[in-house]
């Protein structure tokens, strides 16, 4: 083994297929814990698993063969069905796709999480579905683990604010923020509500000597990501995580939140700091996009994007870029035209 832990042959055998051991002849229900279990146990942070399609689990970025022939579309029905429910393949195929979540206990106190989203394609031209699983950590990192500068973990839990996670699907953003909440449970005083779409990481085992985290799942608990935050202010909390600010109404939820004092984290899809602000202010109508342009520069504390690479040792990691925004940064934002 290697001093990270990752086996030599693991990197050095990248491309060849990682197959399952005894892969029975229809892959059910019954066996999908057992393909998930060899994956993780094989580093793989993302499973596919699709109509007409071999199973392929992505490790360190690059795509494996986990299974030596493709599934039929029923074998995927059934599998989308096991892991949802008796309607999800009726869902998925009415044009609704599905995120939740997905967890494996083969023994006591072990535990494999993933999130999953399930969603309908054409496959041959016929239709078909896309399973895609993603591995969770079992506990959220430690910030110190993050390798961030000392200035931006000092901007990271402020008293009031907004706090932005940026960068594309598969970038790290759930894990950063983890770490964030993870720090607030065990260093700091207070109530965190989560709102996610679908939870991804748990602290069942963070220590909080003096805080208190509640997690929710839109739209399980909850129906949207204003409609959370609605309730979160009903709440009394001292932080609220809103894990995506996609859309106008959400933006402008994450605003008033902070305008009322409280510190707010979110997540943006985009391709950069100043892309991040700018998908921000633009999902605003044009005569709203000037007053919510000056509460964002007020507002925010700190915009943080990120991307994972492939490293030398063919393992991935973060590149990033980030602005604290100190008074000096908010006096030449105030100039800017984001639309």
């Amino acid at each position: 083994m290697s001093n990270d832990g990752v086996s030599p042959t693991v990197i050095q055998n990248q491309n060849a297929p990682l197959l399952l051991p005894n892969e029975p002849a229809r892959l059910s229900p019954d066996d999908l814990d057992r393909l998930l279990i060899f994956c993780v146990e094989h580093h793989a942070s993302d499973v596919t698993i699709q109509t007409s399609s071999k199973v392929l689990a992505e490790v360190y970025g690059k795509m494996r063969e986990v299974t030596a022939r493709a599934l039929s579309h029923a074998e995927v029905s059934d599998l989308m069905n096991g892991i949802y429910g008796a309607n999800a393949v009726t869902q998925i195929l009415s044009g609704v796709d599905i995120d939740t979540q997905y967890e494996v206990r083969p023994l006591r106190g072990q535990r494999y999480r993933f999130r999953v989203n399930g969603t309908g394609c054409y496959v041959h031209g016929h239709e078909g579905i896309q399973i895609t699983l993603r591995s969770i950590p079992l506990d959220p990192p430690l910030l110190a683990e993050m390798e961030l500068p000392q200035n931006l973990i000092d901007a990271l839990i402020p008293s009031q604010g907004i706090i932005v996670v940026a960068g594309a699907t598969g970038s790290g953003k759930s894990t950063l923020l983890a770490s964030i909440m993870r720090e607030i449970l065990e260093t700091k005083d207070g109530k965190i509500l989560t709102y996610e779409s679908p939870i991804e990481f748990v602290y069942d085992n963070v220590k909080a000597p003096n805080a208190l985290i509640s997690q929710h799942e839109v739209p399980r608990h909850l129906a949207d990501f204003p409609t959370s935050v609605r309730n979160a202010l009903r709440r009394k909390p001292t932080y609220i995580l809103v894990g995506e600010a996609r859309d106008a109404e959400t933006i402008s939820a994450v605003i008033d939140a902070a305008l009322t004092g409280h510190t707010v984290y979110t997540t943006v899809h985009s391709n950069g700091v100043a892309d991040t602000i700018r998908r921000m202010v633009s999902a605003f109508r044009a005569e709203e996009r000037h007053s919510r342009s000056l509460d964002l520069v007020t507002l925010m504390r700190a915009v943080i994007w990120q991307a994972l690479l492939p490293s030398a040792e063919g393992k991935r990691v973060a590149l990033r870029e980030w602005l604290v925004f100190t008074e000096e940064v908010r006096d030449q934002l105030v100039k800017c035209d984001f639309s």
